[in-house]
């Protein structure tokens, strides 16, 4: 899939870029990749609160074989067929992938760095 038919896709989102990755290429919007492109197909972006839904609608999430034989599964599923021509649908679940990216970054910052003090100075500090 061509960027100019990825953009028209996720026009009701706003602006997108489009990176190439692993012969692939990465979608995002204001800095968030909230959405994949391989082998011509479009996949969004899940977690734990949104993976349901993309069930529902039929979805099927990223898989990969790596180096080693061994299918890898990402945590992006399959655009349904009917977004890809329904703008608002499109949209609605891009909205869906940029809150689950933000939750998956949020998550991976964990709690501030330990900063100790020291020895004989005090306790160790959160900050």
């Amino acid at each position: 899939m061509d960027a100019e038919a990825i953009r028209d896709v996720f026009q009701g989102v706003g602006p997108v870029q489009i990176r190439r990755m692993f012969g692939g290429q990465g979608i995002y919007c204001d800095g968030m990749m909230f959405a994949l492109e391989a082998g011509g197909e479009l996949y969004l972006k899940a977690d734990g609160q949104t993976e349901d839904r993309f069930r529902v609608l039929g979805s099927r999430p990223f898989a990969y074989t790596d180096r080693n034989g061994r299918t890898a599964t990402m945590s992006y599923w399959l655009i349904p067929e009917s977004a890809l021509d329904d703008p608002d649908e499109a949209a609605e679940l891009a909205r869906l992938a940029l809150t689950a990216a933000r939750r998956t970054k949020a998550a991976r910052k964990g709690p501030p760095p330990l900063h100790l003090s020291p020895v004989g100075k005090g306790r160790a500090q959160r900050g």
